[in-house]
């Protein structure tokens, strides 16, 4: 069994910084979990207490049923993945993949027969005898994850291991880590500050900001009920817009309006705590998708039509991006590529009542989704 639990986790260092606050996190048996958030948010510092690189200051973990805390980095039963590979450039794929085992004293045969393995899975067999500086960027990156292989852990912990490869091969590299993930049966912890990585990988993402957790949840759960403005921004490209609205109530009609455009709140997205916000400032949010320009949801739409000013188009392929100013707020709009809106148009573009998000003005948190 290699579930994890993470109980009340303190990473603090001398001068009083608190970079990891209060931690608390289960993950399952052969669980792909994500941890994902801008720059110094504590995803990596959180990944290293796992590992046992750093310190944990406070609080408890248990791999399995095994308190770890003090125990050893080697003795955790665990591999790690480096951002920079951490290659011996002196030594070849073979003696690369083969070093961890030698230093453990597992017989020849074994360590051949692994080695040779994790070099099959991960289309290394015929690069065994060349040296990491003959290689480009991806193999050594297979490298690394064949050293942590034929360990055979009980965890992987793999820190940005994608950030050093060209936009391809990343996302080539993905689609690799998902298919040995599912074919190793082994809990991946993966730290990433890509949302797509994060989106397109993970069976549960846990996103952080200033060393708190602020949500967990399956990719499509956090994508369609954040917490917060935060996650609600953080998870989708292009990002979530948000417009500064005031919330309105007409009989048992709510609406949000924000200059002279009124978008209504359809009954199903209708919740109590609405009563307390009327009056009052909030934040609209509307992802790019959910922004048409299209004659049939302009023709049909009863609510939510807004004029727009065009800055930039950008084409795309599959979709075109387009670039909107709506009385000083902008706002990006993912449209069909056979879009005519070009830069310097006044357009009407139509907001799907029916997507909307509402976050308090105050503290961010969500009011309906």
């Amino acid at each position: 069994m290699a579930s994890l639990s993470l109980r009340g986790i303190y990473k603090k260092y001398p001068g009083g910084f608190t970079a990891v606050k209060d931690v608390n996190l289960e993950i399952t048996d052969k669980e792909f979990i994500i941890l994902v958030g801008p720059s110094g948010c504590g995803k990596s510092t959180t990944l290293r207490m796992i590992a046992g690189l750093e310190e944990i200051s406070e609080g408890e973990l248990y791999i399995g049923d095994r308190l770890v805390n003090d125990i050893a980095p080697k003795d955790r039963d665990i591999a790690m993945v480096f951002q920079n590979y951490a290659l011996y450039p002196h030594m070849t794929v073979y003696d690369n993949m083969a070093f961890g085992l030698k230093l453990r004293k597992v017989p020849k045969d074994e360590i051949d027969r692994k080695v040779k393995d994790a070099a099959k899975i991960l289309d290394l067999s015929h690069l065994l005898d060349r040296k990491p500086k003959a290689m480009s960027g991806g193999q050594r990156q297979r490298v690394a994850l064949g050293r942590a292989i034929v360990r055979s852990p009980q965890v992987f912990l793999l820190d940005e291991p994608l950030s050093n490869l060209d936009a391809k091969l990343r996302a080539q590299m993905r689609t690799e880590i998902a298919k040995l993930h599912q074919k190793l049966g082994t809990t991946f912890i993966y730290v990433t500050h890509d949302q797509t990585e994060a989106m397109t990988m993970g069976d549960r993402i846990v996103v952080m900001k200033d060393g708190i957790i602020q949500q967990v949840d399956t990719p499509q759960a956090l994508y369609e009920h954040p917490c917060n403005k935060f996650v609600a921004g953080f998870l989708g490209s292009p990002q979530m817009n948000f417009i500064d609205a005031v919330l309105k109530k007409n009989g048992s009609k709510y609406a949000v309006e924000f200059g002279k455009h009124t978008v209504e709140i359809p009954e199903s997205k209708v919740a109590p705590k609405l009563d307390s916000y009327v009056g009052k400032e909030v934040v609209l949010g509307i992802r790019p998708e959910s922004v048409h320009d299209e004659e049939m949801y302009l023709s049909n739409a009863t609510t939510g039509v807004i004029d727009c000013n065009v800055d930039i188009t950008e084409m795309m392929g599959a979709e075109t991006y387009l670039y909107l100013t709506c009385q000083g707020t902008p706002l990006t709009a993912r449209v069909s590529p056979r879009s005519t809106a070009k830069s310097g148009d006044v357009i009407k573009v139509a907001i799907d009542p029916n997507r909307i998000h509402l976050f308090d003005k105050d503290d961010d948190t969500t009011i309906i989704n």
